[in-house]
């Protein structure tokens, strides 16, 4: 089961049995703390009292206390006591230690996105001006030297609303020069948090919601558009990926949703920009409605996928999330409802709090915050109708305001999609929320840049980050296949290895051999893009067929970047997991067809692929007639049955 913990290093999730002892769990949680006094560990399923000290409950499991799948604990701790300081006579080595246990940012290991951008200076390169640069060249000057990734009038040029976030981040950090301060090298950003310091920094008062003073209340909140995003572009690798998706709404005209699964890439379009390109969508249990879906969070598969997605080459992550807001039009059905527009609203205030509870919940592992993680990349993409009637895919995230709101439990849905309310203040022990004054500025009918108070409720545009989306003009997808049936779309598309088995008969799978054997190419070829589909490597992982090893070598080569090639294969059929697959292959498969002129009768076809050989091979003796009219070829144990009877003569069972 999932335990979620939230600590004032984060929010975390650890996959435990239910068996497990408590002391696992703190162990788990003293591995995301920096310097933790594991005597002073405690845990509570309040944000604010209810504390329990783990000591006190050791040798218990999790189950025993009640803890149950998908629950969220709060841990609070007190420091390590300082240690004396070590004599004169210490190994020099443990100094670099000690130091690094006080900056916990310098060992995060961060995106690969963000270390090539750290990597190169960013500047954004200028032609020589004809009109203005009088110089030879090789020279430069103020009118053709690089701007740097911040610069305003660039982006004002180039319609660019929000800089991008290693851009913010250029622009924040000091230049290095010798008079800089030893201040430099602190990280720049600091994650916003609207709650009440408790305890108190001043410790003149009890604390909250006892007491409260200026020291640790959060000061008043201005909202206003973010500086920067996370993420600049969201690229779908193929138009299969949201056709595939799209196909489960145009059946049944049920909203659906699905996590994207791809990786980020830099986006050269914005100065030192960042791209999710999705490679696929993969949709976990849910309950669709013609306006709206139930959904499940956490969701219990999410560990085996994500684990899976992190073997692929190269190796892939949940990128956000996407889903349908679909209504056909009563007068045309071809045709759907446009309904998210500028007088209407784009994310619903339900919407944008979802999406702030998500972004929360996966935060961007960076060296520029104290806590070694700042804002989150997870993107927000809706499929929805267009002002002619089509159908196109829409791209958000939610300000940093507002994730700080939702973590302070300041905010809530309103029935007007487009207004969002401000929760009246609470001082109740349990349920403690203080919410300090909310403004936001807009302009009147007159032009005037005006500040009103946001309570009781305020427009959830004030919320939004835009995110531009598009498909690649040479599409090169990593999944070449997307003919296999979907996941979690029960009496749609039913997933059973009987299909699977069919499917590598079909192929002459057990057939293929190592490349330094021969054997056919096309064949090969045929099976290598047939395997490269997400949803049929993530179903072969349930099946227990294929160990998680032999996972790993699978989902490398569904991903290979040469399908072509004869050699693609080797690494899989050498595995103990493939050689089962193809044995249980040979065994399904059904006898090959007679084709001789004295069994010239109307064919069949095996369009069920659940209906046993044998059931086709006594259909065909029937139309032979003659003695053999009389034999009925058991389904369950293939004895022959001459008597006539309903029950077979060796099972028993129904013929």
């Amino acid at each position: 089961m999932i335990i979620r913990v939230r600590s004032k290093d984060g929010n975390f999730r650890f996959d435990l049995q239910p068996t497990s002892d408590i002391s696992e769990l703190a162990a788990k949680i003293l591995e995301t703390t920096t310097d933790a006094d594991p005597n002073s560990l405690q845990i509570s399923n309040r944000p604010r009292g209810n504390e329990t000290p783990v000591s006190s409950l050791a040798g218990r499991n999790l189950q025993s206390l009640g803890f149950k799948h998908g629950d969220l604990l709060f841990v609070t701790y007190s420091p390590r006591p300082t240690e004396a300081a070590p004599s004169i006579t210490a190994d020099v080595d443990s100094a670099p230690s000690a130091a690094s246990s006080k900056r916990p940012w310098e060992s995060v290991q961060e995106d690969s996105v963000d270390t090539y951008w750290r990597s190169q200076d960013g500047k954004i390169p200028r032609e020589r001006d004809s009109r203005f640069c009088k110089h030879g060249a090789n020279a430069m000057c103020d009118y053709c030297m690089p701007l740097e990734p911040y610069d305003i009038e660039y982006h004002t040029k180039h319609s660019i609303k929000h800089l991008s976030y290693n851009a913010y981040l250029r622009k924040l950090l000091p230049k290095n020069t010798p008079t800089a301060s030893s201040t430099a090298s602190l990280p720049p950003l600091t994650p916003l948090s609207y709650k009440v310091k408790v305890p108190c920094p001043s410790g003149g008062h009890l604390p909250w919601p006892q007491g409260i003073c200026t020291a640790c209340q959060p000061s008043a909140i201005t909202l206003q558009s973010q500086q920067f995003r996370m993420v600049d572009h969201l690229e779908i690798a193929s138009t299969d990926v949201i056709d595939r998706f799209l196909q489960a709404w145009r059946k049944t005209g049920l909203q659906r949703f699905g996590w994207l699964l791809g990786r980020y890439e830099p986006y050269k379009e914005v100065p030192m920009g960042v791209k999710a390109v999705v490679e696929a969508i993969h949709e976990p249990p849910q309950h669709g409605e013609l306006d709206g879906l139930e959904l499940g969070i956490p969701w219990e598969d999410e560990p085996r996928v994500r684990e899976l997605a992190r073997a692929a080459n190269p190796p892939l992550q949940i990128v956000g999330y996407i889903f349908t807001d679909l209504e056909p039009e009563p007068e045309d059905r071809t045709k759907v409802v446009y309904k998210r527009h500028p007088q209407s609203f784009f994310l619903s205030s339900l919407e944008a709090i979802f999406a702030a509870h998500v972004q929360n919940a996966n935060p961007t592992p960076s060296r520029s915050s104290p806590s070694g993680q700042f804002a989150s990349r997870m993107i927000t993409a809706v499929l929805t109708g267009t002002a002619d009637g089509g159908i196109d895919v829409s791209a958000y995230q939610v300000s940093e305001q507002a994730c700080a709101m939702v973590d302070a439990d300041m905010i809530q849905a309103s029935v007007d999609p487009g207004i969002v309310l401000v929760k009246e203040e609470d001082r109740t022990q349990e349920s403690a929320r203080y919410v300090p004054d909310v403004f936001y500025r807009y302009k009147n009918e007159y032009g005037l840049d005006v500040q009103k108070s946001a309570k009781p409720c305020f427009p959830v545009e004030y919320l939004l980050v835009n995110v531009s989306q598009g498909f690649p003009q040479n599409p090169a997808p990593l999944f070449r296949s997307a003919g296999f049936r979907i996941e979690n779309r029960p009496g749609l598309e039913d997933q059973h290895i009987e299909g699977v088995l069919a499917e590598l008969s079909r192929l002459h799978a057990p057939d293929v051999s190592l490349s330094s054997q021969g054997g056919d190419l096309e064949q090969r070829v045929a099976l290598a893009r047939w395997l490269s589909d997400w949803h049929l490597v993530a179903f072969l992982g349930t099946t227990q067929l294929i160990t998680p090893d032999d996972m790993k070598v699978l989902i490398r080569t569904a991903t290979a970047s040469n399908l072509e090639d004869p050699a693609v294969l080797d690494d899989l059929i050498k595995t103990d997991s493939w050689q089962t697959l193809m044995t249980f292959t040979r065994e399904t498969a059904p006898p090959p067809r007679p084709t001789s002129a004295a069994q010239s009768g109307p064919s069949y076809t095996a369009m069920d692929e659940d209906i046993p050989p044998e059931v086709f091979e006594q259909i065909a003796r029937e139309e032979r007639g003659g003695a053999s009219a009389n034999v009925r070829i058991c389904p369950h144990c293939t004895f022959e049955n001459t008597h006539g009877g309903s029950d077979c003569e060796v099972c028993g069972l129904p013929l």
